[in-house]
């Protein structure tokens, strides 16, 4: 299990990736985890991304469905981790802090 805390506008947003899976919390969900199926995505930023979705009425389905195959095609929770960071570092989140199997929290 890997963690990483990122910072969004005023917003915290704790990202884990546990395996194949990759889960997302900030106070929005409760406190709970939600995999990228409960996400809001915003279609401008996949667009963006993805061209070819422009005409797709199916473009959310076909975007979670790429994330998941990416993440299944990496080895390793740190590989798969640092795509992710990679990939919201574009968006503009700032990450913060990586916590690995539980251990104390590094600063980034």
């Amino acid at each position: 299990m890997i963690g990483v805390i990122f910072q969004h506008t005023n917003q915290l947003i704790d990202v884990r990736v546990i395996g194949n899976e990759c889960l997302f919390r900030t106070n929005d969900f409760g406190g709970a985890y939600v995999s990228i199926d409960g996400l809001k995505l915003d279609k401008q930023g996949v667009l963006k991304e993805h061209p070819d979705l422009v005409n797709d009425k199916n473009w959310r389905e076909i975007t979670i469905e790429r994330f998941k195959k990416r993440l299944k095609e990496m080895k390793g929770e740190e590989k798969k981790m640092d795509y992710v960071i990679t990939e919201l570092k574009k968006c503009g989140y700032k990450p913060l802090y990586k916590q690995k199997q539980g251990h104390r929290p590094q600063k980034l």
